[in-house]
Order: C-alpha cells, then structure tokens, then sequence
C-alpha cells in the first residue's frame, strides 16, 4: 500500500477549523493520499448519551464535505461499544498503522482509546521512527475559537448568521419531504415539511428566510434531470404549529410564489440565511394568513440581495 497522511477527528460540521486540518495535512504531505477518519455515531452517544450533541450534518453530507475540502477517501469508524472500550494502542495498531501513514494530523485536543487515555503524545509515542505526528490548534474566528459547540449555540438561540460565519456557509438542514397535514396548500403557502429527527441540530423554533434546493437530480416537477440543482427562494417555519396544536417538530419551507412543485418523497436541503421571527400562535387562522403575508413579504427583501 501506498503511503498516507492521515487525519482523524469527528468533523461534525466540516467548519472552517476542520478544514484548516485538511490543508495542512496537504500541504505537509503534497504527494500523498489523504485519508480522513471519522467516527460514527458521535462517540458521546455512546459513551454519556445524556450528554450526546445535537448533530450538525447527517453521515452522507459529513462525507462529501470532507471530500470537498480535500480529502481522497473517508473511512467512518463505526463507534460502538466494543470500539470505546479499545485500548489506545490496540487503535493504534488496528486502525492507523495498516494505512501507513508518513503523517497523522490530528486537533490539539485530540484524545482516543478506553476512557480517552489516548493523547497526541501517545501518539507521538507511538509513531516515533515511523511517521511524524502535526497536533493543530483551533482555528479562530474575531476573538472565538470556531468549534462545533459555537456553532451549535448560535442555531439554538436562532442566530443563522453567525452559524454562517462560524460554518464558513449557510447552515443546511436536509431531509425527505414528508406528506404534512396540507394546511399550507389550503391557506395558499404549500410546504415542504422535512421532519427534525432527535439527534440533528436545528435552527431555534421560529420563521427564517432562506434557500430550499431538491438535491435527489430530479427537477421540480420531479423529472430525471442532469441540470446543477437549482436553489429557490423560501420562507422557512421550524416548529411544531402551535396554532393547531401540532406536536412534531418540523422544518417547513413555502417557495416563493411556486405551488406547482412536486416535493412529496424528494431529498431536499433547507439552507439558512436569515431569522425573521419566533414561533407565534395565532388566535385566529384570519391572522396567521395575514403574518404570512408579511413574513413572505420580508423573506422576499432579504434574499433579492442574496
């Protein structure tokens, strides 16, 4: 086997700290294969599920991010039980010395192995004579460290933007559109409503401008299609709807000015740009409809300039 350098780390997110780590690891080794390990499920849900994040990309989006920031192959670890309760060295044995690294690059706080005994001198340690080990810092953002738990707080308080800023994009938040109770279509805004499953983060409760894109190549009216995936303005509601006692908390997305698109089934991704409002609950449907219009109104202002 061809030498390596490897990098590995949970990468929830693939913030701009994490793909710092990439390009280092690059520009380290320029001639070799980068390969990336990632864990699966996040190592909290297993060892203090109490404790787990919310995450912030699913598995499939987590992987392509990291090929875009550079990586040659990603190889997800899948955390269970029997994988934490592994010794540090048996990891180092079992995992990381069959790729044959010349470098492993790793965060400053890396920690691996049974109870996290594992640190970068371990590894260094380790791979003494055999491969050089790049420990890295954070990387910053003004005076804040970027990190995922940052960027977490910031979509739980409803702030998108600075979720942006610490991303390095929009956040996005993706799903299979899933038949609603059609009130939408009856009031004249027709949804995509995604459902918010328990381990994903998700915007705070409330009413956002934004961009819905169907990313499954299929095209509006649900046709094969080899076109770029085309994004649409959208007025965005996370919540449960109040107004009708609803229970299950969802994202739903009204594309502007469109009721004839065929969603029902589709993969789609809900990008973020800007929060309107918080979740209300109406006295009366006369007084929903009317908000909408305002929100639709004020969605429609912020991403002309988008």
């Amino acid at each position: 086997m061809t030498q390596s350098v490897v990098v590995i780390g949970n990468f929830d997110g693939v913030h701009p700290g994490h793909r710092e780590v990439l390009r280092e690891a690059k520009r380290a080794e320029p001639g070799l294969p980068l390969i990336v390990i990632t864990f699966w499920p996040h190592p909290m849900a297993v060892v203090r599920p109490d404790r787990a994040p919310k995450l912030l990309t699913r598995l499939e989006e987590r992987v392509e991010l990291l090929k875009e920031a550079g990586a040659d192959e990603v190889r997800v670890i899948d955390f269970t039980p029997e994988f934490a309760s592994m010794a540090p060295e048996r990891f180092l044995r079992d995992v990381i010395e069959p790729l044959d690294p010349a470098r492993v690059v790793v965060g400053e706080n890396f920690r691996f192995g049974h109870r996290a005994q594992g640190t970068v001198d371990t590894l260094r340690e380790f791979g003494r004579g055999r491969f050089a080990v790049t420990a890295l810092p954070l990387v910053g953002i003004g005076d804040q460290e970027t990190c995922s738990t940052t960027i977490r707080d910031a979509l739980a308080s409803g702030d998108v933007r600075q979720a942006a800023e610490y991303l390095g994009r929009p956040f996005r938040f993706s799903g299979v559109v899933t038949p609603g109770d059609r009130r939408g279509r009856e009031l004249g805004y027709p949804t995509a409503n995604v459902p918010v499953p328990d381990e994903l983060a998700c915007p705070s409760d409330g009413v956002y401008a934004g961009w819905l894109t169907r990313v499954d190549g299929r095209d509006a009216l649900g046709e094969e299609t080899d076109a770029a995936a085309q994004a649409w303005p959208a007025a965005i509601s996370v919540g449960t709807n109040p107004t009708f006692d609803g229970v299950e908390r969802r994202v739903e997305s009204y594309v502007l000015d469109r009721t004839d698109l065929e969603l029902y089934g589709a993969r789609v991704a809900v990008d973020f740009i800007e929060r309107i409002r918080g979740q209300v609950r109406f006295d009366s449907i006369e007084a929903l409809v009317e908000q909408m219009k305002h929100d639709v109104a004020r969605c429609r202002v912020l991403l002309a300039g988008d």
